[in-house]
């Protein structure tokens, strides 16, 4: 089914991001593999093509665009690759971009948003704690007021960018008797004493990812370095994870068809019993059903997009198109792997790797149990 949430420019952006990909990113993909991380070289020239401020000020450096669709172009065409470029991108630049744009102070923003389009400054936020994922109203990660300075006690774990950002958002706890009500957001930057960062993870999937754990021991954070008010980070993450599940759910079906297409391509070409393998009346069905799933998915998904442009999207139907599409992208990427048999289970074959790097979608960004937790409050129940 043809998309039509998108116009002449939004397809000019898409041919660029599409061009940029081929070009500077996929021959890099097996180096990035490697070192379990991009390299700062990739996010430099990323900035190069005003790639990573699409939604900052042009003030700061960025190129001021009102329109979450190009974001989520690029997003489509990153997830095409490989999942870990567009998780890692949107990471810095869907994420932690809102916070700084709409909470920091003007000092805030001429300190960090120039460096943050240019790729010379590299951002995470840190929520997720190891004693509890989703359940951020959990934090133990504290900040203790000490005279105008803030002093920062507590870890976090599965931090996307985690081993290479230069300024981390890190949620931390600066009211205990409010409970959720007291948490306050903290920009903690590279170099400052206390601040560490534990090994890359050692993933299942997405190896280009530098994921890590970060620890804080007594790191003193400056007031010029509180993020919108004290006490309303709660507030602050659970007003933009709405943005945050929406991007997931475009990334999850992008990467979900495009790994479908090639798969479509090789059951055409890979023969059995003297005929190809995709010509048999199951796989014919099968296939049948993945892309209908996947248009029918995708059409919720646009749906949600121009309730996002138009300012209308709710936090129930993004967690529905997080949790939902999460779902269909693994099923369709296990019956590919099925479908390539022997070969689908061989990390030379791209089909193998998406399905590895796909699981998680299931988990992060609130898991699909929490999202399912959130769709059945709102139905009363």
């Amino acid at each position: 089914m043809r998309r039509t949430l998108f116009d002449e420019d939004h397809e000019a952006f898409r041919d660029s991001c599409r061009t940029f990909v081929d070009r500077q990113l996929r021959p890099q993909q097996e180096k990035h593999i490697a070192n379990h991380e991009f390299g700062r070289e990739m996010w430099l020239e990323m900035g190069k093509q005003h790639l990573l401020g699409l939604n900052i000020p042009e003030e700061y450096g960025g190129a001021g665009v009102d329109d979450p669709r190009f974001s989520m172009i690029l997003a489509e065409e990153l997830s095409k690759l490989a999942f870990a470029y567009s998780s890692c991108v949107g990471i810095h630049a869907d994420c932690v971009a809102p916070y700084l744009v709409d909470l920091c102070t003007e000092e805030q923003k001429q300190r960090w948003l120039p460096r943050f389009c240019t790729g010379e400054l590299v951002t995470a936020i840190g929520m997720t704690e190891p004693s509890g994922g989703s359940d951020l109203a959990a934090l133990r990660t504290t900040a203790v007021r000490d005279g105008d300075d803030w002093i920062v006690n507590g870890s976090k774990t599965f931090i996307t960018n985690g081993y290479s950002a230069d300024l981390v958002l890190v949620a931390a706890r600066t009211s205990p008797e409010k409970k959720s009500r007291g948490i306050t957001l903290f920009a903690i930057e590279t170099g400052m004493p206390g601040f560490e960062r534990g090994r890359k993870l050692d993933k299942v999937g997405q190896p280009e990812s530098d994921t890590a754990e970060l620890f804080f021991a007594d790191v003193r954070v400056p007031a010029a370095n509180v993020i919108g008010e004290v006490d309303q980070g709660f507030i602050y993450m659970m007003q933009r994870l709405v943005a945050e599940r929406i991007g997931a759910a475009v990334s999850n079906i992008a990467h979900a068809r495009q790994i479908l297409g090639e798969t479509l391509a090789y059951v055409k070409e890979r023969k059995a019993f003297g005929q190809p393998v995709g010509s048999f009346q199951h796989n014919k069905f099968v296939l049948a059903e993945l892309v209908t799933s996947c248009e029918v998915t995708q059409a919720f998904v646009d749906a949600c997009i121009l309730e996002q442009v138009s300012g209308t999207l709710g936090a129930v139907d993004a967690a529905k198109a997080k949790w939902w599409t999460s779902q269909v992208q693994n099923d369709v990427l296990d019956a590919c792997v099925q479908l390539y048999g022997g070969y689908g289970y061989m990390n030379e074959y791209r089909v193998a790797r998406a399905w590895a790097d796909a699981r998680v979608t299931k988990i992060w960004a609130g898991s699909n149990e929490i999202m399912k937790e959130l769709i059945g409050r709102d139905l009363g129940l």
